[in-house]
């Protein structure tokens, strides 16, 4: 009965259930809902009784005429003090119990085992979008992720500019990238189904559209997807790689370098360079401090000496 009483509460419109772990897509968001509604149903045993008890107190000892029973020395009564103490600590020593055996299960580095091998997918955060590399089928997109049902997704991260925070809600936890260093991120997806991805750490004024689409689609329609993004993309070529690291969205992206072929907002590549992904990580281990026209986030990079005078970072 909980469980459905909170998602009620917590689901205020249908078309947003798809976004949460509420309704997930993989087995990694369903351990995190079974964990939230554990979580939940155990700090209603230490809240419920508040909520219930505070409003017999003040009835029960309302200030009223007669004789009631006068205490002016009691202090304290001992099974109250363990009942008050004891049963939020005890719920504290379950939850922590539960959230560590679950952090082990759920560990982002673990890589999972299926019955086909995990598909590769390399990420860039980028001001405000979010690049997908895919080096094993040299495409790459934009505004996009999509995956073959029941077939590991392993996946490699990093930023080209600021921090930011990588979340897919219906599949997958939380993780964080940063420029010069890789952090990794493991899911399946057990049915077929759209969700939507984001940034959950604010960069700056293109924060709100940082998001893009999931989809969790079958082994035939993602061959079919591979196929569209070969044959409408265009070169991820220096050039163009310099034009998409510029701080701007991905729908002002989009009408820089889209075609009639791609979805609105959503930019496909073919990948000449399958390093691309090891270059942008190692550009900040050369012992040297990138100058600002250098470095993708700031308002000098991509712009021309005359453009950059009296330009800020």
């Amino acid at each position: 009965m909980l469980p459905v009483l909170l998602s009620i509460l917590l689901i205020p419109h249908l078309a947003l259930a798809s976004e949460t772990f509420l309704m997930p897509l993989g087995p990694v968001a369903e351990e995190q809902k079974v964990h939230f509604f554990w979580a939940m149903a155990l700090t209603m045993v230490a809240v419920l009784p508040v909520f219930i008890l505070v409003p017999v107190i003040l009835i029960k000892y309302r200030r009223k005429k007669g004789h009631g029973f006068y205490a002016p020395k009691w202090e304290t009564y001992g099974p109250l003090e363990v009942i008050m103490w004891g049963v939020p600590f005890l719920v504290i020593i379950v939850l922590s119990v539960m959230l560590w055996r679950a952090t082990a299960r759920l560990d982002p580095y673990k890589e999972i085992q299926g019955v086909v091998p995990s598909v590769k997918v390399q990420v860039v955060g980028l001001d405000w979008k979010w690049l997908f590399i895919y080096p094993e089928l040299d495409i790459a997109t934009v505004g996009e992720l999509v995956v073959p049902v029941h077939t590991p997704v392993s996946m490699i991260l990093t930023s080209d500019t600021v921090m930011q925070s990588f979340f897919i809600s219906a599949l997958a936890g939380q993780i964080y990238v940063m420029p010069g260093m890789t952090t990794k991120l493991n899911f399946i997806g057990t049915q077929t189904g759209d969700t939507r991805g984001e940034n959950t750490q604010y960069t700056g004024d293109g924060f709100v559209d940082q998001n893009f689409a999931v989809k969790v689609v079958t082994d035939e329609d993602f061959e079919a997807w591979v196929q569209k993004v070969r044959t409408g993309g265009i070169l991820l070529n220096t050039e163009n790689y310099n034009r998409l690291a510029q701080r701007n969205t991905k729908k002002q992206a989009y009408k820089a370098l889209g075609n009639s072929q791609m979805p609105e907002n959503t930019l496909y590549f073919n990948l000449p360079d399958t390093e691309l992904f090891h270059e942008i990580v190692m550009r900040y281990h050369s012992g040297k401090p990138l100058s600002i026209e250098e470095q993708p986030g700031t308002r000098k990079f991509g712009q021309g000496e005359d453009d950059v005078e009296g330009a800020q970072p």
